[in-house]
């Protein structure tokens, strides 16, 4: 008689954040592992008011493989971590975690991989400089994909530093100077679709980029209005499917 197979151990992923039940991620892994019939996989979110809840999550949590990191924690998660990858060191955020078999905890960015694999199909000769509204732990992954790209950068900001542009400063000397756009905030995210950040939108052409991460919805007020210019326009959600990916790589290498 055959022996019967042992059930592979079941494993678990998840994603930490807050406000996040309209989550990219669960919906996207959890597909991934019934299409592909990962049957000992599961994807949770771990929903938290302040990251001083992230020891109790690996408390209770058995079998945890890896997570996802999102708003406002990419920056906050760092020092419950044993390690950091060079580039999340270097970015200063983080959107994924390992978990070692040693029971290490070591954050990498997967996100800036993301972004520069979906940006970069889009640039033609004239797009060298951008600007990057917001100056959160998303926002430093895509100024570190922009420096792997060569793109010169500035950041704009709500309330600016000496180093930052505020957006009663984007006038249309500045539009004709940066030809790329970049919204890393999350300003017209569902349910707040008629939000969009505080720019002339008649400043943009035909030459522009404007990219937004906020995939829901698939056409923010900030790229509407900044197609309805002739600009060229794409959404954060190839940039989630990439930067997946490859934390689904970093968990299984």
């Amino acid at each position: 008689m055959a022996k019967k197979k042992k059930n592979k151990k079941q494993v678990k992923y998840g994603l930490i954040g807050k406000n996040i039940s309209y989550s990219f991620s669960k919906k996207y892994f959890s597909n991934k592992f019934k299409v592909f019939h990962f049957d000992n996989c599961e994807y949770l979110n771990f929903d938290i008011e302040n990251i001083k809840y992230f020891p109790d999550i690996l408390a209770e949590t058995k079998g945890l493989k890896g997570l996802n990191v999102t708003i406002p924690y990419k920056e906050e998660i760092i020092p419950y971590l044993d390690k950091l990858s060079k580039n999340a060191k270097t970015i200063g955020a983080v959107n994924t975690i390992v978990f070692s078999k040693k029971k290490k905890i070591k954050g990498y960015n997967t996100d800036y991989y993301g972004f520069k694999k979906s940006l970069k199909p889009l640039l033609e000769e004239h797009h060298k400089k951008a600007l990057i509204l917001g100056t959160g732990g998303a926002s430093k992954a895509v100024a570190f994909a922009l420096r792997k790209l060569k793109i010169e950068f500035d950041f704009v900001s709500r309330t600016p530093s000496e180093y930052e542009l505020s957006y009663n400063e984007v006038n249309d000397e500045v539009f004709d100077e940066y030809q790329i756009i970049i919204n890393t905030t999350p300003v017209g995210t569902h349910p707040n679709i008629d939000d969009c950040p505080a720019l002339d939108y008649s400043l943009f052409t035909p030459k522009h980029i404007a990219y937004d991460l906020v995939y829901n919805p698939e056409e923010t007020a900030f790229l509407s209005k900044a197609k309805a210019q002739g600009a060229t326009i794409k959404n954060g959600y190839e940039m989630l499917v990439f930067q997946a990916e490859k934390a689904w790589l970093l968990w299984n290498k």
